[in-house]
């Protein structure tokens, strides 16, 4: 069985090396591990294909599949963000003046890396990709554990981007992968809370909650994505119908898909008989209230939801439907049945779309846009290593940034203290 600790120990020394790398270091390293993955594709995809394999016999859902699954295209979407993080600006470094104080002394804080990232995932092997590229821009070693369905495709793409720290005289121990599955070693390694400084967890609920509640380290975390879409009087029909199906049908197995919508009365008898139409042509599974029912009542599998029932995350074509009265029912919902992820509002009004930003407990709120948008490459961060949906110390999907913290740097000439 592998030694946890002492490859840990080797991380933690390659993390050393990497705080002294330029930004234009950095930079030319990820474009290399950029074209190493796209001359090493067919690997990958061949790895891939092994891996789909195993998984369908192992009979993993249709929403895990579909995560686990790369083809061209999506190969090099992985390439492209690496690339994209080779373009972003570089926090590390980043000084700002905190205080001047009256005896001369100058107070600054300087981003700086956090040091050793480690990054467990189950059936993602883009992760391995993006998470290493984000934390070896800011200047991060990354231990990459993955669940067995990822193993192999994680193993080639991992291996392809140890190739170019090597060719650059960097240890390739900066970005580590544990191949052995063994559920043992991943308890070991979230107790290493003199060698991790922060544990982050990619995957279903039950896994986050596993390492949430034995973990040493730090832990980053979001359990699931419900995220609703409200479709308040106000709004434009076409327009509300169409970041339903966006959000709902686009992917439907991923975490900023929607979940639930949420429908003012004063719109239903307009809308509802329209998104009625489309969940019956896109095979969507509705879950109505009472209110609602009467309008999908004659679809396939049509079913009534109790209270009890809303806040699913079905990471499928199914949607939980409610009638509201007003937008404070719809936040108050929300309030309830979130998850801190992503909300939107569908809504000509100004005065609503504001209150709802303001009052929604979010780590991403949205007027007018699609729920998939809900993506750190969609809003400018590159590559995301994650979705933050507790406060401390990141709040929403993490790029760069937040892949770093702040040390003062304090600078006198012999002041003491009275």
């Amino acid at each position: 069985m592998m030694n946890i600790r002492e490859e840990l120990q080797k991380t933690a020394a390659a993390a050393k090396s990497l705080v002294a790398l330029t930004t234009e270091q950095k930079n030319k390293v990820l474009l290399m591990m950029a074209f190493a993955v796209e001359q090493n594709g067919e690997k990958i995809l061949e790895e891939n294909k092994r891996d789909l394999e195993a998984a369908k016999e192992q009979g993993l859902s249709d929403a895990m599949m579909d995560r686990l699954a790369l083809d061209h295209e999506r190969l090099m979407g992985i390439v492209k963000s690496i690339e994209e993080v080779a373009h972003l600006e570089d926090p590390v470094g980043k000084l700002r003046l905190i205080n001047e104080h009256e005896n001369g002394l100058k107070i600054n804080k300087v981003r700086v890396p956090l040091g050793v990232i480690g990054m467990i995932y189950e059936a993602r092997p883009n992760v391995a990709a993006e998470a290493s590229a984000l934390c070896f821009k800011s200047g991060n070693a990354i231990v990459l554990r993955c669940g067995k369905e990822a193993i192999k495709t994680s193993f080639a793409i991992v291996t392809a981007m140890q190739s170019m720290l090597i060719s650059n005289g960097l240890p390739a121990d900066a970005i580590k992968l544990i191949t052995d599955p063994d559920r043992k070693l991943m308890l070991e390694l979230i107790q290493q809370d003199e060698l991790l400084d922060v544990i982050i967890p990619r995957g279903g609920e039950g896994l986050i909650r596993f390492v949430t509640e034995n973990s040493r380290v730090p832990v980053i975390q979001h359990y699931k994505g419900v995220c609703h879409l409200f479709i308040d009087e106000s709004a434009e029909i076409e327009k509300a119908v169409a970041l339903f199906l966006n959000g709902k049908i686009q992917r439907p197995g991923v975490c900023n898909a929607l979940e639930g919508l949420l429908v003012h009365k004063n719109i239903a008898e307009e809308v509802l008989p329209q998104l009625q139409l489309h969940c019956g042509v896109n095979h969507i599974k509705v879950h109505a209230c009472d209110k609602s029912y009467r309008y999908f009542e004659h679809l396939d599998g049509v079913e009534r939801i109790s209270e009890e029932g809303f806040g699913q995350e079905y990471l499928a074509k199914e949607i939980a439907i409610r009638i509201v009265d007003d937008i404070d029912m719809a936040i108050a919902h929300i309030d309830k049945f979130g998850s801190k992820h992503t909300e939107v509002i569908c809504t000509q009004n100004e005065n609503n779309a504001a209150l709802f930003q303001k009052i929604v407990d979010a780590s991403v709120v949205m007027v007018n846009a699609s729920s998939r948008f809900s993506d750190g490459g969609q809003l400018g961060l590159g590559a995301e290593i994650g979705i933050a949906t507790t406060k401390l110390h990141a709040y929403g999907p993490m790029g760069l940034e937040a892949l770093t913290t702040e040390k003062y740097l304090v600078n006198g000439d012999g002041q003491i203290r009275a």
